[in-house]
């Protein structure tokens, strides 16, 4: 039976300027580079430049898959964009990216899901391109992590970088199984309970501030591993398909040991892994789109093959997608 699926046109990417390697975190605080990468895999990352906003990130980030896609942002019909670092309380910085491109038509809106921003985002509009709200969507991830951390705190501030990624998803008839190109499943979830091991201390309602990362690592890394490979599996399952069957993993560039666990417990070799935590760090909602643009700029992914993204985040909140590039 015919089917509307969400296909990908286009992806691209933008990475701030400033590169920041390990080792500049050595004449700040107590860590060294070796200490770093032994933890988590992460050697350099990027920082925005005084002055350069999310919404900056975004728009180079959003032109790069326009170009990539060979469309014009006339032709898109709503920016769903991922962040936990808004340029401001409000409008959202999604509109600030639908005015920078030159959209004058259709709609833009934030979600907040933290680190699981891309795939709450990308299963967002995926529903709503099936409803037939829309036919061409920018899903936007676009972060500035550098503007909420602890500086004196050596087992946060060393994890984050800055960062934007960008995927255009277009409506196409289909055949309806899971042979076809596009958005396959999508699962979501959130547990509460656990919003204190990963949050800021800071808010427009509590404090009146921004405030900055907290983190209980240990904590993190532990319902990281577990929730990932479950909620990959089951997105998976939703369509009849397992590990066996992906061709990469694009997960949430986070920690090193966190991917390789994750891929080790679903039966997928990191030889099927997108792994680019090493040089960007932890971009929060911008690192899948991020990593998925390097990969398929770099050849490493190619149509047709079949990806499980996944990510976990403040909240906690977590999901996973499956799409056939």
């Amino acid at each position: 039976m015919k089917t509307t699926r969400a296909v990908p046109i286009g992806i691209g990417h933008y990475l701030p300027a400033r590169v920041v390697e390990n080792a500049e975190f050595e004449a700040k605080i107590e860590t060294s580079d070796e200490w770093i990468r032994s933890r988590s895999g992460i050697e350099r990352r990027h920082f925005a430049a005084e002055g350069e906003l999310t919404s900056d990130l975004a728009i180079h980030a959003a032109k790069d898959a326009l170009k990539h896609a060979g469309i014009a942002a006339t032709d898109i019909d709503a920016i769903v964009l991922a962040t936990s670092t808004p340029d401001q309380t409000f409008p959202s910085t999604a509109t600030k990216v639908q005015a920078a491109l030159g959209m004058t038509t259709g709609f833009a809106f934030d979600v907040q899901a933290v680190c699981a921003g891309f795939p709450y985002a990308l299963a967002t509009a995926n529903a709503m391109i099936v409803a037939g709200q829309a036919k061409r969507i920018l899903v936007i991830g676009a972060e500035t992590f550098s503007r909420i951390m602890d500086w004196t705190d050596r087992t946060t501030s060393v994890l984050f970088g800055d960062g934007a990624g960008a995927l255009i998803i277009e409506a196409q008839e289909c055949d309806g199984t899971n042979a076809d190109r596009g958005i396959l499943s999508a699962e979501l979830k959130s547990d509460g309970r656990y919003k204190d091991i990963l949050y800021v201390d800071g808010g427009v309602s509590s404090t009146q501030t921004t405030g900055v990362l907290r983190m209980e690592g240990r904590e993190v890394f532990k319902h990281a591993v577990a929730k990932l490979a479950e909620v990959g599996e089951s997105a998976l399952e939703k369509v009849g398909l397992h590990g066996d069957d992906v061709d990469w993993i694009v997960p949430h560039q986070a920690n090193l040991r966190i991917i390789k666990k994750t891929a080790q417990i679903m039966g997928v070799p990191m030889e099927r892994v997108v792994v680019t935590v090493q040089d960007h760090g932890n971009t929060s909602a911008a690192s899948i789109p991020l990593a998925l643009s390097v990969a398929v700029k770099r050849g490493q992914v190619k149509q047709g093959d079949l990806l499980l993204t996944e990510a976990i985040g403040g909240g906690l909140a977590w999901g996973a997608v499956v799409l056939r590039w």
